[in-house]
This record gives C-alpha cells, structure tokens and sequence, in this order.
C-alpha cells in the first residue's frame, strides 16, 4: 500500500472512531456526571477543606449601610395637620465582620455547630456624616413600646401613666446623634421603669448590644450526605421550629442562613432561607442571568409574595396573630419577636408593598433597583458573588385609649431606618473560582473536542480521496516516440526531417 493510502486509510478510520465515541460519551453525559459527582463530594463542610475555611470566616468584605428617616413636621402630624415629612439621612457606613466561632461536627460529619459573632467597624470614608455629630428626629420608640404595652389596662390608670410621663418631658418623638440611635442612649422613661422593674433595661439602640454578639447556635447540614442540604440549617437554638407564630407553616425553620447554597442550582429552584431578624424563612425566586466579575450568576429575588398579606398569599397567614388587625401587603408585624414593641418590617420605601403605606408618607419613593433584595449566585458552585439585604424598620401608630399623644394617630406605618447589607466577592476568590469553572467547561465538553477531532481527520480523509483522484489521469500508449527523452525525439525528429529534403530534392534536375 502507497504512503497516501495509508494516511488516508489511518485518517478515516480515526476520525470516524473519534467522532463516534464523542457521541457516544456526549448523549451518555459521562464526563459531565464524572464532573458534577466531584463537585458533589468537593462542596462539603469538612475540616480542613477550602469550602470549610471559607465558610469559617468569609473573604469577602460585608459591609452594612444605615440610613435614617428625619422627621421634619412632628407637631403637625402630631396635631392631625399634615402628613409625616421625612428626609432621608445616610449612608453611615459599617464594615462587618462574622467569623463562625465554637465549630463542632456531630453525627459523624454530617452536621456542624456554629455560633456567627458580629461585630461592626465604622467607615468614614464610605459614609456621608459624621453619625457622632449628625441629629435625628424619629419615633420615640421606648415610649411608644410602653403605652402599646398598656393597652387594656382601663382608661384612668392609662391617664395616670400618661401624666407621668409627660411630667418627665416624654413625647412620641424624640431626637438623638445617629451613634446614640444605633448604639445606644440611657432613657429617662426606661430609667424610672427599671425602678418598678429591674429587669428592663434603661438603655435603647436599634443596634443595642449587637456588636460582638450572634443569634444563637446554628446546626448546619455539611452536605456529607446529601449535595442538596449543604448549608442547609437543621436546627436553630436547639430547635427545628419556631413556636412564634399560628401555623406550622410559619414557624417552619427551611433552607439556609444566606451564606451558603447546594451546588447546580436551576432557575426553577425556590431558594429559602431563614432570617432570624425577621424570625422567618422567606424565599426568593430566580430573576434574570447576571455577570459579577467575569463569573455567570443567577439573580434570586423575594417576590411580592414574601410579604403579602393571608388574603392575597395563604401561605401567609400564620403571620397575622390579630385576625381583626391584617396588615396589608408589603409589611410583617414582628413584635412578638421583639418584646412587645410594635416593629413592622418591610423594604426599603415600602417597596413591593400596598401603595397606601408610600402614600400615608411624604419623602418616601420605593425604585426597585436601589430597594430591592437580591442574591446574585453562581449556579455550577452554589457561592454568592453579589449579595444585597435591604430592610426597613417601622413602628406601628395606633390610637390609645388614655393617652392624649395618640388622639390623632391613624395607625401609620412610620418608617425609622432601612439598611442595606452588602458583599461582593473579592477579586481573589473571583479569579480562583473563574479557573474552577474553566476546569469544569473544558472536562464537561470534552465529549464535543473528542468529536470535533473526529469531524476534522473525517475532512482531512476526505480531501486527500479528492486529491488522489483528481492527480489520477489516464495516460497515452507508450511509443518509441513518446517513451524518448525529450531531447533524443528532438534530433530524431531533425534526422527524419533532413532525410526527406534530401529525397524531395533528388526528383528535379540539377542546373548548369
């Protein structure tokens, strides 16, 4: 067989082997599933590991932006004259940090304990005030606390407290620097409580006694067993439930802490997860494809069913423990969760909300791309590279038998701050896990390299078969004439030619 045969014969048969087992291995999914179960067993809570390190303390900076309503009308809402004004003050800036301390494995792997300490720096640089300096005027939150507290107790007594406590200078409004707001101020009406009452506590700030804290024991599934529990909580202060609210339903503790989620997500998964803030699990749902440094991401967001009302989202009514007193849409009454005080949770602006809350309001204008939250999560590793937590805090007005301050109160849902809890991932870990995912693109379309190598030697075969034929002419019989060397036919064709004039010339007369 000729050296061109050969390369034809060897080409063909490769590329036709090549381009069948390509096939075969891409509608098998082999290499994909080979990919897939290590990323299964890779993505696991086990010590030691990069996934548990960073579980541990997260690279990512957190940072926690606050920003606060300033009233500016008090007296005339007060009166019933005009509705509530408010301006918007911030941010104030804090960087986070929660590292897991008091780690153990139980149940041979398959579920860790972790307390998340917090604590919180202030950042100057990404603030705009000085929260030291910075005044603000708002609910007087320990007094409306107490006379919700009073409720019921008969209208002389509510009067006699009533008097009392306009005889110390309390009113429903108050104003402080922003540090005091967040951190904590002694109040004069919780300092002549305490008198009556040791156990309460004269000091008030929305972020009293947060920085250094947690919210309990967290037991996470590692994910041993299950790729899809990893992260997942399996119990919060010892308990699988909450005992908070009227339905099973409600108090269900489901999905994770935020922090962490099961690898190969689909757009179709209903993500959940518990936020003992809100003392709930809410979920979130997928919104659009999204890029954050160079690494796909699938954009989660709460829908507007996250905090409907039971009217318009059965799954919901478990939340409303006063069946007369529903709020609407876009608002949570967590006060059984905060010692009574009359807390309602929402987002920013009363976003996704009833449009009666924005409208009871001057200055509030929910925009759902500076209002929403979302998760921007990479669906091969389950990792958050973009997060946003966006809340708003709010007190309940309501009209109090005995207490004059309240006469004119319409029960509104006053806004006192939101906050925007953010992380982005850190250019390190960005280009770690971009790496990862090329690994995991080029092993996971092998099966296609495989087959274009086939398709490329089958063309190959192909245009050396064309070539062969076209290069194959069919000859002329070999002659004496033609089989000579070009330069022997040419003097054997001057022979003959002189030879013929010779006898050509022979036939006439030679001249005198």
């Amino acid at each position: 067989m000729r050296k061109g045969s050969c390369c034809m014969f060897t080409s063909g048969v490769v590329g036709a082997v090549l381009l069948i087992v390509g096939i075969g291995l891409f509608v098998s999914g082999l290499f994909q599933t080979l990919i897939h179960n290590k990323l299964k067993r890779e993505i696991t809570l086990t010590e030691g590991s990069k996934v548990f390190t960073s579980w541990m303390n997260p690279p990512p900076p957190v940072y926690i932006q606050f920003f606060f309503f300033n009233v500016t009308n008090p007296e005339e809402f007060l009166k019933g004259e005009a509705k509530p004004r408010l301006t918007e003050m911030g941010p104030y800036t804090f960087r986070q940090y929660r590292p897991k301390h008091n780690v153990t494995f139980l149940d041979n792997g398959t579920k860790v304990s972790a307390y998340t300490v917090k604590s919180f720096v202030f950042l100057p640089e990404k603030s705009v005030g000085d929260p030291k300096v910075d005044m603000v005027t708002t609910v007087n939150i320990p007094a409306v606390a107490v006379i919700n507290r009073l409720k019921g107790v008969g209208f002389w007594v509510a009067s006699g407290i009533s008097m009392y406590m306009g005889s110390i200078g309390t009113t429903l409004f108050m104003t402080h620097t922003v540090e005091e707001m967040l951190w904590g101020f002694k109040d004069p009406l919780l300092t002549r409580l305490k008198t009556i009452r040791p156990d309460t506590d004269e000091y008030f700030g929305l972020m009293l006694n947060k920085n250094g804290s947690d919210d309990g024991e967290f037991v996470y599934h590692t994910g041993q067993q299950n790729y899809l529990d990893f992260g997942r909580i399996f119990t919060w202060k010892g308990e699988k439930m909450l005992s908070l609210w009227k339905t099973n339903q409600s108090n269900m503790i489901n999905g994770s802490d935020g922090s962490a989620f099961h690898p190969f997500l689909s757009k179709e998964e209903r993500l959940n997860v518990f936020t003992p803030d809100l003392c709930r699990s809410i979920h979130m749902r997928f919104e659009k494809e999204v890029e954050v440094k160079g690494i796909p991401a699938y954009r989660f967001t709460p829908p507007r069913a996250v905090l409907a009302s039971g009217k318009n989202n059965p799954e919901n009514e478990g939340f409303c423990l006063t069946p007369k007193k529903c709020l609407d849409d876009g608002v949570l009454d967590v006060s059984v969760c905060r010692k009574g005080a009359p807390v309602v949770v929402s987002f920013p602006h009363f976003h996704l909300g009833a449009e009666k809350y924005a409208e009871a309001i001057d200055g509030i204008s929910p925009v759902h791309d500076r209002h929403q939250t979302f998760l921007d999560l990479n669906p091969t590793m389950g990792m958050p590279v973009r997060a946003m937590k966006r809340a708003q805090i709010n007190i309940h007005l309501e009209r109090v038998s005995g207490f004059p301050l309240t006469r004119n109160l319409n029960g509104t849902i006053f806004p006192i701050l939101f906050l925007n809890e953010s992380v982005v991932i850190d250019d390190a870990s960005a280009a770690r896990i971009q790496k990862l995912l090329l690994i995991v693109t080029l092993v996971s379309h092998f099966p296609l390299v495989i087959m274009a190598l086939g398709v490329i030697l089958l063309l190959v075969c192909i245009i050396l078969v064309i070539r062969f034929y076209q290069n194959k002419v069919i000859q002329p019989p070999r002659t004496a004439y033609n089989s000579e060397h070009p330069s022997n036919q040419s003097e054997h064709f001057n022979n003959r030619l002189a030879t013929s004039l010779q006898i050509w010339s022979s036939h006439f007369p030679k001249t005198p």
